[in-house]
């Protein structure tokens, strides 16, 4: 008996080790650990005042780019101990330069910690409201402000919900509606590494607004960036540790209904949609390892992707932008206007570039 009980004990050891030493081939398999990516470099320049990361980046039809510095983020590095910042930039300007924008209202600023943000504009009366996701004593709320002169944000209205328990990006559809993303199911790290480790799918989409508050739609590994299409038909969700950008059908009632996936090959992060031609441009991760573990003598990389015609039976993805972390780290977020484009990072420098 006592030879049985140990038979059995290694044995379960045994499949317990196996198991183990599978899913951390699949953690590294999910953050891309052996990749690198050759170089494939554009006219571009740092822009000025953007020192500690510019997490996400939206950009109007009129060309006014909007900017979410200084974030602190757990795992991440963070070179700074200053709140986070707000900025503006007007990429018509013949030298576009980012100013910071001057936040008026019942908001505490010393705590202040921005993430994703998004800008919606009231038809009735132009009137614009910017949305910021925001991380107070790691906490996760939303910001709403509203847009008034060149350089300032009147804070209207902090909004917390037990479903907005891990924010990450966010995309308004409304004037205090909006779809946002949980990146992680738990608020522990330990908790949410574990449920990495198991592939767990239960990262969400949340709907809100003053009415209601729902999950809009489940089942990701880690629902990051979100944004919409032009016409206002369709979603767009950035499953980073899937390496996928999921499509969804807005139906009545802000229900969203899953239409397809798009696989982009490497860890995207945020979401942009030009207003225009309605190709969306991802700021990516091209090595998680390297993102996670941080070595400034091994820097994480970043990369661009573009994609063409998502809503048609035959998305064209492309790489526009390739950098070992050389000269930009930790890309987050890529936005284009016209011939430039910008790419924020997650705590380094800011680029403005040139296509051609």
């Amino acid at each position: 008996m006592a030879a049985m009980k140990k038979a059995l004990l290694a044995t379960v050891v045994a499949a317990f080790a196996i198991f183990i030493g599978h899913r951390f081939l699949k953690l590294k398999e999910v953050t891309l650990a052996s990749r690198e990516v050759p170089l494939k470099h554009l006219n571009c320049h740092y822009l000025d005042n953007i020192e500690y990361g510019a997490e996400d980046i939206t950009v109007l039809k009129d060309g006014l780019a909007f900017l979410s510095t200084g974030l602190k983020y757990p795992g991440m590095p963070s070179f700074s101990d200053e709140p986070g910042k707000l900025y503006v930039m007007d990429l018509l300007h013949p030298t576009p330069t980012p100013v910071e924008l001057q936040i008026t209202g019942d908001l505490d600023l010393s705590s202040f910690n921005p993430h994703g943000i998004s800008v919606y504009t009231d038809e009735t009366d132009d009137s614009v409201y910017l949305f910021t996701v925001n991380h107070p004593q790691h906490k996760s709320q939303v910001e709403i402000f509203r847009f008034v002169e060149d350089d300032t944000l009147v804070h209207l209205k902090t909004i917390a919900h037990p479903l907005l328990h891990s924010v990450n990006d966010i995309v308004a559809v409304g004037a205090e509606s909006f779809y946002a993303t949980n990146d992680h199911f738990f608020t522990s790290d330990v908790l949410s590494y574990l449920t990495i480790m198991l592939g767990l799918a239960w990262c969400d989409v949340v709907y809100y607004s003053p009415e209601e508050v729902r999950v809009a739609a489940d089942g990701f590994l880690s629902s990051n960036g979100i944004n919409i299409s032009p016409d206002k038909r369709y979603i767009y969700v950035s499953d980073i540790i899937d390496h996928e950008i999921d499509v969804f059908e807005r139906q009545e009632g802000e229900q969203l209904v899953y239409l397809k996936s798009v696989a982009v090959g490497s860890l995207c992060d945020n979401i942009e949609v030009d207003h225009r031609s309605g190709d969306i441009w991802l700021g990516c991760h091209p090595n998680g390892m390297k993102l996670s573990k941080f070595d400034p003598e091994d820097p994480p990389g970043s990369e661009v992707i573009r994609i063409k015609n998502i809503n048609s039976q035959q998305p064209v993805v492309s790489q526009v932008y390739a950098d070992n972390g050389h000269v930009i780290m930790a890309s987050s977020v890529a936005a284009s206007y016209e011939k430039k484009l910008l790419i924020g990072t997650v705590f380094h420098k800011a680029l403005l570039c040139y296509l051609k």
